[in-house]
C-alpha cells in the first residue's frame, strides 16, 4: 500500500515536470524542470527494482547531458520569439509521435493482457533474478559484438570531433611530436674538445 501511494506521488511529479518542460516560457527554467522528471523517472524505476536503469538516466542524462544542455542555453543568447514561431505548425506531428509512443508504453506494460512473454517478477523471492546482471549477461554475451562495434563508433565521433574543432593558430607555441620522435643524440648534443688549463 505504501509502495502504491509512492508511485502516485511520484507519477504526479513526474506529469507535472513534463508539462512544465513545455510550457515553460524560459528554457533555463524548462532544463530544471527536465531534470526533475529524470530525477523522479529514476526514483519511478527504482520503486521498479530496475536499478541500473536508474544509475544511468542519473548519471548519464543528469549528469552529463543536462550540464551541457543548461551550460549552452545559459551561454548562449536565444531569442524565445523565434523559438515559437513554429509551435502550432508542428503541433501535429508532435501529437502523432506522442500517440505512438503512449501505445508503446501500453503494449509494454499491458503484456500479460496481450499474450507477451514478460520477464519474471524482480520482487519474487523464489526466483534469483537480477536486473543488473541480467542486462550484463545480455550485453556480453548475445550483443557483444554490436557492442564493440558501438564502442568503436564513439571512439572515432570523439576523434572525428576534436579533429572538427582544432584550429592551428600562428600566435601560439606547439610542439611537432613527429619531430621530437625522429631527433637524434648529434642533433641535441654537441662535444666540444677544449684543452685543461693549467695552474700557475
Amino acid at each position: 500500500m505504501f509502495e502504491t501511494i509512492v508511485f502516485y506521488v511520484f507519477a504526479a511529479i513526474l506529469l507535472f515536470a513534463a508539462a512544465r518542460v513545455i510550457t515553460a516560457r524560459n528554457p533555463v527554467h524548462a532544463a530544471l524542470f527536465l531534470v526533475l522528471a529524470f530525477f523522479t523517472a529514476a526514483a519511478i524505476w527504482l520503486l521498479l527494482r530496475a536499478e541500473f536503469l536508474a544509475i544511468a538516466l542519473v548519471l548519464v542524462y543528469v549528469g552529463a547531458v543536462m550540464v551541457l544542455f543548461l551550460f549552452v542555453v545559459m551561454m548562449l543568447d536565444i531569442n524565445l520569439d523565434r523559438l515559437r514561431e513554429g509551435f502550432w505548425h508542428h503541433l501535429p506531428l508532435g501529437l502523432a509521435v506522442a500517440v505512438v509512443m503512449l501505445a508503446e508504453t501500453v503494449f509494454v506494460l499491458g503484456g500479460r493482457y496481450f499474450g507477451l512473454a514478460t520477464l519474471p517478477a524482480p520482487g519474487d523471492p523464489g526466483t534469483a533474478y537480477n536486473n543488473t546482471k541480467e542486462i550484463g549477461r545480455v550485453v556480453y554475451t548475445d550483443y557483444i559484438y554490436p557492442f564493440e562495434l558501438s564502442a568503436v563508433l564513439l571512439l572515432v565521433a570523439i576523434i572525428a570531433a576534436i579533429s572538427l574543432t582544432l584550429r592551428r593558430r600562428t600566435d601560439t607555441k606547439a610542439q611537432n611530436p613527429a619531430q621530437q620522435v625522429a631527433v637524434k643524440r648529434q642533433d641535441r648534443v654537441r662535444l666540444v674538445s677544449m684543452p685543461a688549463e693549467k695552474e700557475e
